[in-house]
């Protein structure tokens, strides 16, 4: 869907080069996560690929054409939700959705369903003026996926969302993703990525550090080591074994006998863990 080499881009204004040398590619159907502190170049990355920047140098190839090949009508075929959503504050919640649905050819097939997925359908007829910023996200979030686009790109998608909410969008990205579309997110929250994502890249000062499915990179760069904890006399113990062999550790073997195991935890790193490990530095 997106083959991106050797992109570089300097904002003018400032002089200051956000993106150097970049190289990735977003296979079709696959969600693909953007990884890294504020500030790293992922927002940068995405508005390079969506047109809103132009004068890159090096390459971005979307669905097999040179970006700045397309027409407009290129915004037929991918949705966009940004952390600060753009709408029409003085306009109604459906207003915005019908205004907006009439730049498409691809009418939305039912707005009213599309409410009620994220909770919108009794605040519908209310101005956008008085939604809160949850309110305002998950409204954008259906902007961008209610003419039904091959490629979506969603920055940051559940900022501002309570743990029920949040947890809505990210059901609503794996359905698209279920339904053969492809994902573009960009995010600082780890937790999502791991998640959501079939591979991520590492983004610092606006370069890839890193790039892999997220459970291969927690792997390979993890400890090979399982933890028990485990009660005795009305304490809790830990123990940690060494993965290699551990089948025939009898050590081991006569704790899950004996004991009474409460968890059992392998030494996979996290996301995060891994980020810091390969950066220095940390995702704020």
């Amino acid at each position: 869907m997106i083959d991106v080499n050797n992109l570089s881009f300097t904002y003018r204004k400032t002089n200051k080069k956000a993106i150097r040398d970049m190289s990735f590619d977003i296979r079709d159907g696959e969600i693909f996560g953007f990884l890294g502190p504020s500030g790293a170049g992922k927002t940068t990355t995405q508005r390079l690929i969506i047109g809103l920047l132009r004068h890159y140098e090096g390459s971005i190839h979307i669905l097999g054409r040179e970006r700045s090949a397309w027409s407009k009508d290129f915004y037929e075929q991918i949705g966009v939700a940004f952390d600060f959503p753009n709408l029409y504050i003085k306009l109604t919640a459906e207003e915005n959705l019908k205004l907006i649905s009439a730049y498409y050819r691809q009418p939305p097939v039912d707005l009213d369903a599309l409410f009620d997925r994220v909770g919108l359908l009794p605040d519908k007829d209310t101005k956008v003026e008085n939604f809160s910023k949850g309110m305002k996200m998950r409204l954008n979030f259906i902007r961008a996926i209610m003419h039904g686009p091959k490629l979506m790109f969603f920055d940051e998608p559940t900022t501002g969302l309570d743990p029920v909410n949040a947890h809505i969008i990210k059901d609503i990205i794996l359905e698209q993703k279920a339904r053969g579309k492809t994902v573009f997110l960009t995010t600082h929250n780890m937790t999502v990525a791991e998640q959501l994502c079939d591979r991520v890249a590492f983004i610092v000062d606006g370069q890839i550090v890193v790039t892999g499915s997220p459970k291969a990179l927690m792997i390979e760069h993890g400890k090979r080591l399982v933890k028990i904890e485990y009660a005795e006399n009305g304490d809790i113990f830990a123990k940690e074994f060494e993965m290699q062999d551990i089948g025939r550790n009898p050590e081991f073997i006569s704790l899950l006998q004996d004991k009474e195991v409460r968890t059992i935890h392998s030494g996979e790193a996290t996301l995060e863990d891994i980020f810091i490990k390969l950066t220095g530095r940390n995702l704020q």
